[in-house]
């Protein structure tokens, strides 16, 4: 391995970020530009995961930087992440620590606006997400474990209650699937 080299002295170890095969003895210049290669813009490609339970209760978490802002799990795809699946699998266990469960797609693609405080993440050019939706089945309420640079707390609620609670209009339309996924009912439950 490479030895150590900070950035601008602030400590920041670029070593090792990329593992010793992408350095291949670069000076440590050219060592920034490839750590800054690391730092891709986000994919504008993500999931939302309705944690729910067979008596159609929902599992809600409130964002850790926007309070009162009540949501399902969701998150972008990564590079690294084979598939949709792999993103939901890995949202879930890192937003709520939650593993066992019975994860199905849903089948239903939302494509929405970037709100304009979140687009600096994305490349210049990007304006439009695309998530798709996902269902995970849990035995009973099921207290998580929330990542707090994420999330501050947790709420399960009837599907109706949550409905109403999440910010979230594509979040709203994925809950409002749930007696009809769960059930079999065409109507209001």
């Amino acid at each position: 391995m490479p030895p150590d080299h900070s950035v601008g002295g602030r400590g920041v170890n670029v070593s090792g970020l990329l593992g010793a095969r992408h350095w291949s003895g670069a000076p440590p210049a050219e060592r920034i530009v490839l750590y800054a290669g690391a730092m891709a813009y986000k994919i504008p490609e993500s999931v939302l995961v309705v944690v729910y339970t067979r008596q159609l209760e929902v599992l809600l978490l409130e964002r850790a930087k926007q309070a009162g802002m009540w949501q399902s799990v969701t998150g972008s795809r990564e590079p690294d992440d084979p598939d949709l699946e792999a993103t939901a699998r890995r949202e879930l266990l890192e937003e709520t620590g939650l593993s066992v469960g019975t994860l199905t797609d849903w089948g239903h693609v939302n494509r929405y606006e970037i709100w304009p405080q979140w687009r600096a993440k994305y490349a210049p050019d990007v304006t439009h997400n695309t998530e798709h939706v996902f269902g995970f089945l849990v035995d009973s309420a099921t207290v998580a474990t929330l990542d707090p640079a994420e999330h501050v707390a947790q709420l399960w609620l009837p599907w109706q209650e949550a409905m109403e609670r999440t910010f979230s209009p594509t979040n709203r339309e994925a809950i409002s699937q749930l007696p009809r996924r769960v059930l079999g009912h065409t109507g209001p439950a």
